[in-house]
């Protein structure tokens, strides 16, 4: 009923839907006006014939011609009755078999019909929504981010300005609202005054104009914008933004961090308070071919291996871990201890080719100057010229032709990596690379998050999700003092200490061994032990931060209860 009532209301709420009621109303009063004046003339040309008829058995011989079923139990006997029957078995046609079925049609089922589609796609959220999510538009970044924001119970809803996309979105289990985003009143029937961020990821000026209007109605409500351009970081953040991400900077340099150039230096990629969390390359170190037990880092550094990567997997760190030449070991520790390993294990980038770039859109140029800053020479191979206008280190060319590839330095460099926005052209390119060059380390980028498993076995040793990398940004933005996200798959989480443990030291305790989750910090109170002894016996009103994958913290959670 209450689904009724809510059609019932946008239909008479919508100005056309009522005019067409009005009309079909007309129509079935003269059709009504129409029968009734049959049946009487039925009455007077049967008297005329000397037979007398009930008023019911008029009113039930005019329907039957009219619809010209026809039963014949009831004729005329004189040819003007049987005139008057012709009559009235053409108007039946018209009106009955062509000109109602079009009329209802028209004027009430189809509005009807679109009624119940507007009501599944909701114009209002209810008025005690709170705390809620406000996403301008559903691409592959804000796909990623439903995804996490489902997996932390987060509302959510996506503004739709077109009610066929809203009904394609609601099909999928998308939470939509239809409004157009220009319009003050979609965000005020959206509750953006209570919503705990609004994230807008359009085009520049679109943003602006989001940006400006939502601040109109709300002074506190976070703002994340995407910027494609550094001339709207400014006119984005004057219109009321509270951050601005380039994306395709920020994923320049995760592509960057990624690439061996021989420097093995640790680059922070997250803080949880005083603790970071660092990777470092460690091809040209003296780590390689050392186990981690070898490494002796905890007890020279005081630094922790929380983890390694190898070919874009994450595993927990073991004592036997073998490090190689394209191991990318995770750091935890304080920055004091991150420069104290940087300054041992750090070696001079010594380079016989540059790094190769595969496109040179946003992120290709984003990645060049990410390899700039660390001393890394490189090549940008781009068709189009006007991308790359002015750079003395592009290559003009087509990345699929060998000569091109060879003029970059393909044959000598000791990575590439690929950074078109096309996924399947980048599945293409990882193939032909790996083909060329059995040993470079590929890094690729990948759009779509379902990519990253086809793109890894195409060859690529690293691959980077655009969408997972601007969903992690944006949910980090959320506030939370919970959760981190640090890499793709891999998050800094913070819990209380569950009962279980309470009272155990960390090592009889077994979390890496039930879990796969590391501990990597114990809090009691306003303090941090950042890297506890294995002794350290976690305080039953204490918290503890774990470092793990989604199947490892999913398996913590199952464990020991609670999220």
């Amino acid at each position: 009923m209450k689904f009724l009532s809510a059609e019932l209301t946008i239909f008479l709420q919508n100005k056309p839907g009522r005019r067409n009621l009005k009309l079909l109303f007309r129509f079935l009063l003269v059709l009504m006006v129409m029968i009734l004046v049959f049946t009487l003339i039925f009455h007077l040309l049967m008297l005329r014939e000397g037979r007398v008829f009930s008023w019911t058995t008029g009113f039930y011989w005019t329907l039957t011609v009219m619809s010209t079923l026809g039963f014949g139990d009831i004729t005329f006997h004189s040819d003007l009755g049987r005139f008057f029957t012709v009559i009235v078995l053409l108007s039946g046609m018209v009106f009955l078999l062509i000109l109602f079925p079009f009329t209802f049609i028209n004027f009430f089922y189809s509005p009807w019909m679109k009624a119940q589609e507007q009501a599944q796609v909701p114009r209002e959220l209810p008025k005690d929504t709170k705390g809620h999510v406000v996403l301008t538009r559903y691409g592959a970044v804000t796909e990623a981010l439903i995804k996490k924001l489902n997996r932390f119970q987060y509302a959510y809803v996506v503004l739709v300005s077109d009610l066929a996309e809203g009904l394609r979105l609601r099909e999928l289990g998308v939470n939509v609202m239809l409004g157009d985003l220009d319009d003050p009143e979609t965000y005020r029937r959206g509750r953006v005054e209570n919503a705990a961020l609004v994230a807008t990821t359009e085009t520049d000026v679109i943003n602006t104009n989001v940006a400006f209007t939502v601040r109109g109605i709300s002074k506190d409500v976070p703002i994340i914008s995407t910027c494609n351009f550094e001339a709207s970081v400014d006119i984005l953040k004057l219109a009321g933004s509270n951050h601005v991400l380039q994306l395709g900077e920020i994923m320049g340099v995760f592509l960057s961090r990624r690439a061996s150039g021989g420097d093995a230096s640790a680059q922070v990629i997250g803080r949880f308070g005083d603790l970071l969390i660092a990777e470092a390359t460690v091809a040209g170190s003296s780590l390689v071919g050392q186990t981690l037990r070898e490494t002796k880092l905890r007890e020279q550094i005081g630094v922790s291996v929380v983890g390694v990567w190898e070919r874009g997997k994450f595993q927990s760190a073991q004592p036997d871990t073998r490090i190689t030449q394209t191991t990318v070991i995770v750091l935890a520790g304080t920055e004091a201890q991150i420069e104290i390993y940087n300054s041992k294990f750090h070696v001079e980038a010594i380079m016989s080719a540059p790094v190769v770039i595969l496109g040179g859109g946003r992120v290709g140029r984003a990645t060049g100057r990410a390899l700039a800053a660390r001393n890394l020479d490189y090549r940008i191979v781009e068709k189009d010229p006007l991308r790359v206008k002015g750079d003395k280190r592009t290559i003009i060319g087509d990345a699929a032709e060998l000569e091109v590839l060879k003029e970059a330095g393909i044959e000598d460099s000791p990575c590439v990596i690929i950074t078109t926005h096309d996924d399947d052209v980048n599945v293409y390119l990882t193939i032909y690379c790996r083909l060329l060059r059995p040993d470079i380390q590929i890094i690729t980028r990948s759009t779509l998050e379902r990519n990253i498993g086809t793109i890894h076995r195409a060859g690529s040793d690293f691959v980077m999700s655009y969408a997972s990398m601007g969903a992690n940004t944006i949910l980090n933005l959320l506030q939370r003092s919970d959760i981190l996200m640090v890499a793709e798959g891999l998050d800094l989480i913070k819990v209380k200490v569950p009962k279980q443990l309470a009272g155990h030291t960390i090592a009889d305790s077994s979390i890496r061994k039930e879990t796969g989750c590391t501990v990597i910090a114990v809090k009691i109170e306003d303090s941090m032990n950042i890297n506890p002894e294995p002794s350290l016996v976690l305080p039953e009103d204490g918290e503890i931060i774990l470092i793990g994958t989604v199947e490892s913290e999913n398996r913590f959670f199952k464990t020991y209860g609670g999220n």
